[in-house]
């Protein structure tokens, strides 16, 4: 009797990359796949019936927080906005993503340093922020000087947007405020 396999669920998978956010988030990528299985409501080996390891798991988590993140940004972009515009909308777009999913903030920011991600992870990812690393030099071009350059730009709107971040995550109330003046702060230090 020939038996076919059951199709995958889509929702104990998104289940599986939930439970691994919130784990990685907290404990980081040593997060053992037991605890994420059990969180997710399913057997450990289940767990491996979707993602094949636990660096496949990691892997996936990171590529899909990544592509949450490119979309966000780059929805609504105001491509007939001046410069400041433009960059205004992804500094709030970036913000606004991290200040509504703080777990995947989190766990995004653990597994960026770990050694887990593949090169091929990266690369990929890297396709998901070309549009916005255009974006951003095309947003800055005039404001920033002709021989800067734009890795450490880039890297600087990174740092500070997620210390905005940090410094509001207890001052909820105080969010609106910091994130303009976060904005300010980063418009004035990488003018020309």
């Amino acid at each position: 009797m020939d038996m076919m396999a059951r199709p995958l669920s889509e929702e104990k998978r998104d289940a599986i990359l939930a439970a691994a956010a919130t784990l990685v988030a907290a404990e980081g990528t040593g997060a053992p796949t037991a605890r994420i299985a059990r969180a997710a409501g399913i057997s450990e080996g289940a767990l491996f019936t979707y993602f094949a390891t636990k660096d496949a798991l990691l892997n996936q988590l990171y590529l899909e927080i990544e592509a949450g993140l490119a979309g966000a940004m780059l929805d609504d972009y105001p491509w007939a906005g001046s410069a400041r515009d433009r960059m205004r909308h992804l500094w709030d777009r970036f913000l606004d993503w991290g200040a509504a999913d703080p777990v995947r903030r989190r766990a995004l920011k653990q597994l960026k340093v770990s050694e887990r991600i593949t090169a091929a992870s990266k690369s990929q990812s890297e396709v998901s922020f070309r549009d916005i690393k255009a974006m951003l030099e095309q947003g800055l071009a005039g404001h920033v000087a002709p021989n800067q350059d734009m890795g450490f730009v880039r890297h600087a709107f990174g740092a500070l947007a997620e210390m905005t971040l940090d410094y509001v995550a207890d001052r909820p109330g105080e969010y609106e405020a910091r994130k303009r003046a976060g904005f300010e702060l980063l418009w004035k230090g990488i003018a020309a």
